[in-house]
């Protein structure tokens, strides 16, 4: 009877420890780095702009600066609380099957402007709550902040924690890639706006 105590002891105790490291040291070091790297270089690519800078639009169907730090901010705040509703579910690792990217190609992916994808009405700039850019880069530095600290001690099971969303299958950790992925997505856009003949040179 102590025998069989102490083994179920010890399966408990290796259970436990399993649950504690669910994210490998390179998932949580590839995820802040990503985060952390695409935060920095928004921050710099709309460092010093004027208001007029920040609001300008080539035409009226492209988006200012303003437009695209509103867009990141919403769209981290949606993509993160999925994260979220998912982890108060169970798990349900026979949905890994609909995944069809690796983290590198969902990275890539989104990162790559010459594939063009229309967003969601919710994330459009004008359908944000954010009144200027000051808010919404505000809102992007709480978050950001955020998810770097939930990466780095969460010792909830991401991967199996699949999520459906409006464009694709992923996982929890995937869903968090694509937040910082996202990010530089827009970056790009910025400073694609800032090349544009007739921006305000400051």
């Amino acid at each position: 009877m102590n025998r069989l105590t102490g083994i179920l002891m010890a399966f408990m105790l290796i259970s436990f420890i399993s649950a504690d490291n669910t994210l490998t040291k390179k998932e949580r070091k590839y995820a802040t780095d990503l985060l952390k790297d695409t935060h920095q270089a928004l921050q710099k690519s709309i460092e010093g702009l004027t208001d007029e800078q920040l609001n300008f639009k080539a035409s009226d169907s492209t988006w200012s600066v303003d437009g695209c730090v509103k867009h990141i901010a919403i769209s981290e705040k949606i993509l993160f609380s999925a994260v979220e509703e998912a982890l108060k579910k169970p798990v349900n690792p026979e949905k890994r099957a609909d995944i069809k990217s690796t983290d590198e190609q969902i990275v890539n992916f989104m990162e790559n402007r010459t594939t063009r994808v229309k967003t969601m009405d919710p994330m459009k700039p004008e359908n944000t709550q954010f009144q200027t850019t000051a808010d919404a880069l505000n809102s992007v530095n709480e978050s950001t902040k955020k998810i770097i600290e939930f990466v780095n001690s969460t010792k909830d099971d991401l991967r199996n924690h699949v999520v459906e969303l409006p464009f694709g299958t992923y996982d929890a950790y995937q869903i968090i890639l694509i937040i910082g992925s996202h990010k530089n997505r827009h970056t790009q856009q910025i400073e694609e706006v800032k090349a544009q003949p007739g921006y305000p040179k400051g």
